[in-house]
């Protein structure tokens, strides 16, 4: 099948096998692999990224249903060299390890913040229950992005 998708501001067009995942799309016909396969189940949450503005894990999409929409993935965070306040945020507070988890970490965070602006510590943990990081413990993770929350950048 033939698609279309916007992804980060450039329209990638593909011949697809329809049960191509969105994941392996990103991955392998638009060259963005910041977007990472972890579990391939849904259960970790290294594949999210943002869906016409929600947060998805693209491991649980076929490409295909993502023609003719939206799709942002950690690359198309940035400001070019400038860092997107929350991947500024887990810069400056250590937020991440081995950094597996954090281009979808980030992402979820972004969306988190998009819906609750100014959330408390068990709202943030709540919201990145779906995202797994097996190195930090969380600490770090949550306070980023209670900082980003508390920044003006973050508003």
């Amino acid at each position: 099948m033939n698609i279309s998708v916007e992804v980060n501001g450039t329209t990638h067009s593909d011949d697809v096998e329809p049960r191509l995942l969105l994941v392996h799309f990103l991955r392998e016909n638009c060259k963005l692999t910041g977007t990472n396969v972890g579990c391939d189940t849904s259960s970790c949450g290294a594949c999210t990224v943002h869906f016409n503005g929600e947060a998805v894990k693209s491991c649980t999409m076929l490409a295909v249903q993502a023609d003719g929409q939206r799709v942002k993935t950690i690359e198309g965070l940035a400001n070019g060299d400038v860092l997107h306040p929350m991947q500024q945020a887990f810069h400056e507070n250590h937020a991440l390890q081995c950094g597996y988890c954090t281009p979808g970490m980030v992402m979820a965070a972004v969306s988190l913040l998009d819906e609750v602006p100014a959330p408390s510590e068990a709202e943030v943990r709540e919201g990145l229950e779906g995202n797994l990081c097996r190195c930090t413990g969380y600490h770090n993770i949550v306070k980023a992005v209670l900082a980003c929350a508390a920044s003006d950048a973050g508003k």
